[in-house]
């Protein structure tokens, strides 16, 4: 009898063992699987980050994506045999607020990076070829001062195919610079409207003002300069990235006029977009005029992963693949992207310069202290080059180049 209780309480205890077994081999299961489920969800999770790095570096899509290399996406190689483009010193050109080695800059390969994209090559640009497809043209340059260092780019880009008896004199009228290349009976134009829209920073000589006005719904003032060109390439960003601006409501110096200080940036330049994109589907031939917009060009005023707070003294580009800077308001490119988008819905096309990756990388590129600052820096600043460097504009030759030489694959395909 204590025998046949001692066999039912041992055949308990394997019953109790075995099932205790089992529990843990199906937690150590679940836990597996919850962790395969976590793996799972990190991977999801890194390529949703990736697929909105590629998003926002791709920019809006193209009719002919296809067919068309994304000349956006690739890497900046050293070539110091086919670059630079040209000379800063030969350039009839050159501006003092581009000349770095004019103005003292002793290390010169920030002239020599090519930029490769990952699919295919970038073509050369060819003045003459450009010259001849812009013949009896009228290419206008629409924005701030980094539109204008594009400009001079430009120029110094197509001036080996003019002749040398042909004037190289740019001609000034208000907010207008008209460069008019006789022998092609074409001009290239660079017009001084930084917010695009009307404002009171439009005087292309004084416009350093503490408080930024802008008369949002207002663009015919600068856009009747714009209404006969045959190519119009826009910009407009870095001046909207100041937090806080005024709104006009009415006129300037108008007694009833209305004055409202407002915080909501990427609002405001998304209602001035609209106004400008609206003018566009008015006011543009859609079988003559050509349009680009050129996306955000990136300063670089934070040390971020490099040594230094800035770009003074920095002598190589970053060479992390997929850098994306931290100053860099993805919010607002986005906000161009969709009115681009919205214009093209419409039948309307315009080019997108998403530039701002592969400028992102030449944070060795700037002026820095390498220009003329107008003021001059005074004794406080002289003895902290950082604090007054040039972390917008680019030196030329250089980063402006690049950005030419993608419009120029656009213009003669097109």
């Amino acid at each position: 009898m204590k025998l046949g209780k001692l066999e039912i309480r041992m055949k308990s205890h394997c019953f109790v063992g075995l099932f205790l077994v089992i529990l843990l081999t199906v937690a150590l299961f679940r836990t597996d699987q919850n962790d395969v489920i976590l793996e799972e969800k990190d991977s999801r999770v890194e390529e949703e980050r990736i697929a909105r790095n590629v998003e926002r570096k791709t920019g809006v899509s193209s009719d002919d994506s296809v067919s068309r290399c994304d000349l956006f996406s690739g890497r900046w190689v050293f070539d110091d045999v086919a670059y630079p483009l040209y000379d800063e010193k030969k350039c009839s050109f050159m501006t003092n607020e581009f000349a770095c080695e004019k103005y003292g800059r002793k290390e010169f390969k920030y002239r020599n990076w090519r930029w490769q994209p990952h699919q295919c090559d970038l073509p050369r640009f060819n003045g003459s070829a450009f010259m001849e497809k812009i013949r009896g043209k009228r290419v206008v340059f629409v924005g701030d001062s980094l539109n204008r260092n594009q400009w001079v780019s430009m120029l110094c880009l197509i001036e080996s195919s003019l002749r040398k008896s042909s004037p190289k004199v740019v001609v000034r009228n208000d907010n207008l610079l008209a460069f008019q290349a006789i022998e092609y009976n074409a001009t290239i134009e660079f017009y001084w409207s930084p917010f695009l829209v009307e404002s009171n920073g439009d005087n292309p000589e004084f416009h350093r003002v503490k408080d930024r006005v802008i008369r949002i719904k207002s663009i015919e003032k600068h856009s009747r300069h714009w209404t006969d060109a045959d190519i119009l390439i826009f910009n407009s960003f870095t001046w909207w990235l100041e937090p806080n601006l005024t709104i006009l409501w009415g006129s300037f110096g108008s007694s009833d006029a209305i004055y409202k200080r407002v915080q909501m940036k990427h609002r405001l330049y998304e209602m001035a977009l609209n106004t400008w994109s609206d003018w566009l589907e008015i006011n543009i031939d859609r079988t003559k005029t050509k349009l680009f917009f050129t996306s955000l060009s990136p300063g670089h005023f934070h040390g971020e992963s490099w040594n230094g707070n800035n770009c003074y003294n920095i002598t190589e580009p970053i060479s992390k693949q997929d850098y994306w800077g931290i100053a860099t308001d993805v919010d607002m490119m986005h906000i161009a992207e969709s009115t681009i988008r919205k214009l093209e819905k419409q039948g309307l096309k315009v080019e997108y310069l998403n530039i701002t990756h592969l400028s992102d990388y030449r944070k060795d590129a700037h002026p820095s202290i390498y220009k003329q600052f107008l003021p001059p820096p005074n004794e406080e600043q002289l003895s902290n080059p950082k604090s007054y460097s040039d972390c917008v504009h680019w030196c030329l030759p250089g980063v402006p180049d690049v950005w030419n030489q993608i419009i120029y694959d656009y213009i003669i395909k097109s």
